[in-house]
């Protein structure tokens, strides 16, 4: 849930820099906007950076603790008030795929966001393992770009 309404929600989305503010407030370094496709009613940006995790020692010959990600989000505005969207994160030499959807939608003067997220690992034997320190990874930086975006939203 943000505490901002749909529109404004829509502006942040559109908006570059509060996508490298988010990510830079998150530690992410050499951060580039790769591509940013943007209009009334739809938006494509894809964020190339450097991203640092605690990975435990089984998962380190899949995950190093400095990664290179790629971020690809695109979203639709359905009507005044619903947007929908799905992402997808690649990470450069490693052998899983983050993707999901993402609905946001006008509750009043907030926005609801829901979000499903699927992971693909393919490692054989610890697949599963490596999975779960996946989904946790995800898990958190979710909960900061959530904060960091009523921390945006709130300052705009």
């Amino acid at each position: 849930m943000f505490d901002a309404p749909i529109a404004a929600c829509w502006e942040m989305f559109h908006d570059p820099d509060s996508h490298a503010a988010k990510f830079t407030a998150m530690g992410h370094r050499e951060l580039e906007v790769v591509e940013v496709d943007v209009s009334e009613d739809r938006l494509r940006i894809v964020i190339d950076r450097l991203v640092d995790v605690d990975v435990p020692s089984f998962a380190r010959k899949v995950f190093q603790p400095t990664n290179r990600v790629r971020s690809i989000d695109e979203w639709v505005r359905k009507d005044d008030a619903t947007c929908a969207g799905t992402f997808v994160l690649s990470t450069k030499g490693v052998p899983v795929e983050i993707s999901g959807t993402t609905l946001l939608t006008a509750d009043g003067g907030r926005s609801d966001y829901e979000i499903e997220v699927d992971v693909t690992v393919r490692v054989p034997l610890i697949g599963g393992r490596v999975a779960e320190v996946a989904r946790g990874i995800v898990d958190q930086q979710l909960t900061d770009e959530f904060r960091l975006g009523d921390d945006w939203l709130a300052s705009h």
